[in-house]
């Protein structure tokens, strides 16, 4: 096994191949597109999800949180593909516009607007870009912004192409035009069941022209077979001048809306009669509010290209007002079937929560609404309680294929949503919340852990038989992070108890005393009852220090670190492992090795052609929300020093690395607090 004495030059690697000649801290370009070795990048609103494709006028995925279906993988729901309402084809002249024919592409991911624009040249004809926007303000609305500047005189074709993906079945395509005084609206529609039948997914879109009513190009639909139609408009423009056209569409689905095919044609409708400029307005409006909570560092353009992406992704991916909560890949692709596991609570939620409070309600929102089906998996399994599933999707059951035995064994999830509960009231100190959603969790979840462990005799009431947050560890006894995650359930549940004036059970307390933590014989931290100096998957006893502050004394949090360090391999870990060893070392002082980590848990993650993180080293699924939020938690909690405790949010002592001059963090908790770091 390859440990970590290798990874500088791993890191000087990766960072030549994406170094650029100016870093642009809200921007991230790309003007070499090979297609063979091109990975998307997602223009998201928590919502609905569009990756980019190396082929102009194509998008990879359309991915709807919420969304599930059983097809195909492992008996359990996936997220399906959604209809692709942004395809587009462009003949200039008759002739197809392809990848073959272009020069000069570019892409460009704007952060700050969250927009995706991709440029480049058609021969000596003419220069074309579009834009696309995940709109902000409209939950199921999406807008792409066409402009086509002429070099001659050129006749364009345009067509939106409205595609099912080949899972869905019983597709049905319709076409209406809408006649007013002011205005004609054309809709190119499609419906669609999920393989099963269980939804009806649907999608609808307009052009919206630059010309005043009455002088638009006429549309004119095509029917091409079942699973795909088109309209299209054609236009002479002259050497010179420039044409713009957009599309505006909505994709929604029976789970989002009990009429989900009308109520596509008139969010489109909507959509059309806003306007384009009011659209892009309203959604960059949305964009400059959200930024209003930012991470800012001065001294290192490339690191804060970077901490703006993590943050992007992480705000793209979670919608305030909802009851859904972002899987692993968030919006960005049908990676882990789109379910949510305790990447959410641990590693995602603790920075929303941080930066937005508004926005991390959702997250704790889509736990309580599962509660009953999570009573009735306790109950399954012989235990009281709440006991909640490793992988969750749409009903909040157990969604893990039965091959894994993360499924029956990883019962740590429950002690993650317990501590998510708690920290969402930390933070807001919301006491109605607390009583009415908060308390339900935590008395269900510390419920939970005291049917759960197994009383041996005073102190030794031990965990047995789970599967580890190391997960190479499987089946095995007294596991570090199990049982001091059910220890934190149990006393937060007795502090709650307090809060609201309520009588907490005796014996969540009488039990988190006799829950052992074990140590070898070197004083380390033991991860689990036979373990034996075996490498790791990922962190389980440095979570101790944060975010359960178990450990305190920092001889023993560097001892820990020191050795758990040492046991991790260089690849096949995710990036959420070097991101606690940032945090940790950040809190003890050493800012030069919590930079080292720092770019360690990333770097050798990234895809081209737009720095997409993926979950590991020289892996090729991004992107992977869940390193992100574990990143941005180092730096928020590590470098940063912020510290969420009963009271609300507080800076403990920290270290930034030589290369930054300067940490500020924006708009923290309720009250939108500043905090910074100086050198």
């Amino acid at each position: 096994m390859k440990f970590f004495s290798g990874l500088f030059a791993c890191l000087l690697t990766t960072s030549f191949v994406f170094a650029q000649q100016k870093t642009d801290i809200w921007k991230i370009s790309a003007n070499k597109i090979d297609p063979s070795g091109y990975y998307g990048i997602t223009v998201a609103n928590g919502m609905i999800g569009i990756v980019s494709s190396a082929e102009p006028f194509k998008v990879k995925d359309v991915v709807l949180a919420g969304a599930y279906d059983l097809y195909g993988r492992g008996r359990v729901s996936n997220f399906l593909r959604s209809f692709n309402l942004l395809n587009m084809q462009m003949d200039i002249d008759g002739r197809r516009v392809t990848a073959n024919e272009t020069g000069n592409m570019k892409q460009e991911l704007d952060m700050k607007h969250a927009s995706f624009t991709t440029s480049f040249d058609y021969g000596d004809k003419a220069t074309i870009s579009y834009t696309y926007y995940s709109l902000r303000q409209l939950p199921f609305t999406v807008l792409m912004d066409v402009t086509v500047t002429a070099r001659k005189e050129i006749s364009l074709g345009a067509a939106s192409v409205m595609e099912a993906p080949d899972a869905l079945k019983d597709v049905q395509n319709y076409y209406n035009e809408i006649d007013r005084p002011h205005v004609v609206i054309s809709l190119l529609t499609s419906s669609a069941k999920s393989p099963t039948g269980k939804l009806l997914m649907c999608a609808s879109n307009t052009f919206l022209f630059s010309e005043p009513h009455g002088q638009e190009p006429r549309v004119i639909h095509e029917m091409w077979d079942n699973n795909m139609h088109l309209m299209k408009f054609g236009k002479k423009i002259k050497a010179g001048e420039s044409y713009r056209y957009s599309i505006a569409g909505t994709s929604i689905t029976s789970a989002h809306h009990d009429d989900p095919l009308n109520e596509a044609e008139r969010m489109t409708i909507f959509a059309k009669l806003e306007g384009r400029e009011r659209l892009i307005n309203f959604h960059n409006k949305a964009w400059d509010e959200l930024w209003k909570s930012d991470i800012q560092v001065e001294g290192d353009d490339q690191s804060q290209q970077d901490i703006h992406s993590m943050l992007y992704h992480l705000y793209s991916f979670v919608r305030e007002g909802t009851d859904m909560s972002p899987s692993p890949m968030g919006l960005s692709g049908l990676g882990y079937n789109g379910h949510v596991f305790w990447d959410t609570e641990l590693w995602m939620y603790p920075s929303i929560l941080v930066l937005h409070p508004e926005m991390a309600r959702s997250l704790v929102e889509y736990r309580y609404q599962r509660l009953p089906a999570a009573r009735k998996n306790a109950f399954n399994h012989g235990y009281k309680g709440a006991m909640f599933p490793w992988e969750s999707a749409a009903s909040g059951v157990e969604e893990t294929p039965v091959w894994a035995l993360s499924g029956p064994f990883e019962h740590h999830i429950t002690a993650c949503v317990g501590i998510a509960a708690w920290n969402y009231y930390c933070v807001t100190q919301d006491k109605e919340w607390l009583k009415e959603k908060g308390w339900p969790i935590l008395k269900e979840t510390a419920d939970f852990w005291v049917s759960r462990v197994e009383r041996n005799g005073p102190g030794k009431y031990d965990i047995k038989n789970v599967v580890a947050a190391d997960e190479w560890a499987e089946n095995v006894d007294n596991n570090a992070w199990t049982n001091a995650a059910a220890q934190a359930v149990l006393q937060n549940a007795t502090e709650a108890a307090k809060l609201l004036g309520l009588t907490a059970d005796p014996d969540w307390l009488q039990v988190a005393t006799n829950i052992p933590i074990l140590k070898m014989d070197n004083g380390v931290t033991r991860e689990h009852a036979t373990y034996n100096g075996e490498g790791i998957k990922q962190a389980d006893v440095n979570l101790l220090s944060y975010p359960l502050k178990e450990v305190t004394d920092p001889a023993q949090i560097r001892k820990d670190l020191e050795y758990y360090e040492t046991r991790v391999p260089n690849e096949g870990t995710p990036a959420m492992t070097q991101a606690i060893f940032t945090l940790l070392y950040a809190r003890l002082g050493d800012g030069e090795k919590a930079y080292h980590f720092f770019k360690d848990a990333y770097v050798p993650n990234l895809n081209p052609p737009l720095r997409v993180i993926a979950e590991t080293k020289g892996g090729t699924n991004p992107y992977f929300a869940t390193g992100a939020g574990g990143i941005v938690q180092s730096i928020l909690m590590g470098f940063g020093g912020l510290e969420i405790t009963p009271k609300g949010i507080i800076q403990v002592k920290s270290a930034l690395p030589k290369q930054w001059k300067s940490l500020t963090i924006t708009g923290v908790g309720p009250e939108k607090k500043i905090f910074s770091v100086k050198q």
